[in-house]
């Protein structure tokens, strides 16, 4: 299966659906806006415009209620120290309302993007039945979070779970409730680190979720390099979602880790080529091949003059250019057959040359 956006006929936008193996695949490509909007309501507007230029199939935003999500023993984490004094405090100044995520997913929808929100309790998912959203996504902490996962799946949208924090064995029970789930979805490998080193990347746990759970597989991409999101592709992968931002030196949690729109457009432009290269995945002969395939296969060819009624034998034959004639594979095939006619020396065997004809 592949997983693809396409046009819906049922509704307005972009929604996920999958495809076989034949078919052709357009990798979607989000870009993860996250928080890096600042909390700005016009940042975020300008996010959105960007990834639309930059090439973007969807925008992702996060969303999350402070008193919701953290307990009294909440911590920062590594990449957010000095962000602020606690997490409370650095989420509250980042949370959007749920009316002004509204108003980003119609300006999204305006500009031809798909929506996706990311939800971090499980009584979020509840306040973003109204906001018209094209899939839910969850955060790779929650791909073992029963409670948050199965709210996200009673919204009925096609669901992405990020994986990172996660090894395969504890991915099993969210595998097969994407499998289960009539809107599909894609497991997104993902290393939760932020950025993370290239040498760090772990581009074949696409490949080992592909294999293990039979279902689409994309990437979270954290990495500082341009082109990860297109090897992921040759990976793989049929979703990518880059974080994308104003300004990577900005001060906030993501910013860092995240492309400015230049280097976004280059990282999606990237992937474009490598879909392109990737192709279906069957193996069978281009048009572009066929000339080459006509002049350069060898065919059956006769070592010496041959008179009628000679039966052939191995010392009779050879292959030769071009491959217009008995195909060399078929060479043994004609050994013991008898000639109908005479035939000279470096010229192709003809079936029509033998008494013995091959049956249909």
């Amino acid at each position: 299966m592949r997983f693809v956006m396409q046009e819906s006929e049922k509704k307005s936008g972009i929604t996920f659906s999958a495809a076989d193996d034949r078919s052709p695949a357009k990798v979607t490509v989000i870009a993860e806006i996250g928080v890096n909007h600042d909390g700005d309501v016009v940042v975020g507007r300008r996010l959105i415009d960007t990834a639309a230029a930059c090439g973007a199939d969807a925008v992702k935003f996060q969303y999350f209620h402070p008193d919701r999500l953290l307990s009294n023993q909440a911590e920062l984490a590594g990449y957010q120290a000095g962000q602020a004094a606690s997490q409370r405090e650095l989420l509250a100044r980042l949370a959007l309302p749920i009316d002004v995520l509204g108003g980003l997913v119609k300006h999204a929808r305006s500009c031809g993007l798909a929506a996706v929100v990311t939800p971090f309790s499980p009584e979020d998912p509840a306040d973003l039945m109204g906001l018209g959203l094209d899939a839910m996504k969850t955060a790779s902490p929650d791909a073992v979070n029963p409670p948050l996962l199965e709210a996200c799946a009673a919204l009925g949208l096609p669901m992405l779970i990020s994986t990172g924090t996660c090894s395969l064995d504890e991915l099993e029970p969210a595998a097969a409730l994407l499998r289960g789930h009539e809107a599909g979805g894609a497991l997104l490998h993902c290393v939760s680190s932020y950025p993370t080193p290239m040498d760090q990347a772990q581009l074949g746990g696409i490949v080992a979720m592909r294999e293990a759970f039979a279902l689409p597989v994309g990437y979270s991409d954290h990495t500082p390099g341009l082109q990860t999101g297109a090897l992921a592709v040759m990976a793989g992968a049929v979703v990518i979602e880059k974080h994308l931002t104003h300004d990577p030196s900005a001060k906030g949690p993501d910013h860092a880790a995240s492309l400015g729109p230049e280097a976004f457009k280059q990282y999606v432009s990237d992937i474009r080529e490598a879909q392109c290269a990737m192709g279906f995945i069957v193996k069978d002969v281009s048009d572009i091949e066929r000339d080459v395939r006509r002049v350069s296969r060898q065919s059956v060819c006769v070592v010496r003059d041959l008179p009628a009624g000679h039966v052939l034998t191995r010392q009779d034959l050879t292959v030769k250019r071009p491959g217009t004639g008995l195909p060399a594979t078929t060479l043994s095939t004609w050994v013991g057959k008898r000639l109908d006619i005479g035939v000279k020396a470096n010229e192709l065997l003809k079936e029509s040359d033998l008494v013995d004809k091959m049956p249909n």
